[in-house]
């Protein structure tokens, strides 16, 4: 299993890492499967991202509306990618969608079968234990998510666009000393990508966990999926 947790995508900074990740896909293949947080009747952040992808030769080639996904055939043909991008947006509904269609639970057990996931924001969220940080986006607070259930795919809650409102850091060393689960925290342009003995981080990231913060690190990140 290959996962890449990007806080934004579709800015210079995030070139290392968007060559890196090519890089692993590009080892298997180039098809790429777009999972939308919502629906996209004119297609504009999908034609967004398949521009995107073309750069560095990859061709994001499937459109997937999850309130429309209805046969077999549809979802062999995801899952034939050679990796899975999922969206930002809004990231309640878009967990609700994958609930709703059935997909959660087979979106983790491909990703779990030596699958590359790419997560941007939302997308992101939903690839760890729970999406209760989302909270602290609309005001609210994480400890108060009954429902947060997500894919489970890092030992970690992901936190995107730190740099957004100073606010949010405060936030977050509070919510850390009610969790046992350490957060990572980027600002936009960082990012990591995770995977069997492959811990890559870029930029800065923050680990927060027990009411502090950290600048992330490599043997931190290695030792937390070795206990996972």
């Amino acid at each position: 299993m290959i996962t890449a947790f990007y806080s934004d995508q579709l800015i210079a900074e995030n070139a290392p890492m968007d060559r890196r990740l090519a890089a692993l896909i590009l080892s298997r293949g180039n098809r790429i499967g777009y999972i939308a947080s919502a629906p996209e009747p004119q297609r504009e952040f999908f034609d967004e991202k398949r521009q995107y992808y073309l750069r560095y030769g990859l061709s994001l080639d499937l459109f997937v509306d999850l309130d429309a996904l209805s046969t077999d055939e549809e979802i062999a043909r995801l899952f034939a990618c050679h990796a899975i991008h999922l969206t930002g947006g809004h990231t309640g509904d878009f967990l609700r969608r994958l609930r709703q269609s059935g997909m959660l639970e087979r979106l983790r057990a491909w990703a779990r079968d030596d699958g590359i996931l790419v997560g941007t924001s939302a997308g992101a969220i939903l690839m760890t234990p729970t999406i209760a940080v989302d909270a602290l986006f609309s005001g609210g607070s994480p400890d108060a998510v009954r429902d947060g259930a997500a894919l489970d795919l890092a030992p970690f809650e992901f936190f995107p666009h730190l740099n957004d409102d100073p606010g949010y850091l405060p936030a977050l060393l509070r919510y850390s000393e009610t969790t046992a689960t350490p957060i990572l925290a980027c600002r936009d342009g960082e990012g990591v990508i995770l995977g069997d003995g492959l811990v890559e981080i870029f930029g800065a990231p923050r680990m927060i966990s027990g009411g502090f913060a950290e600048v992330a690190e490599r043997g931190r990140i290695a030792d937390l999926l070795s206990r996972a």
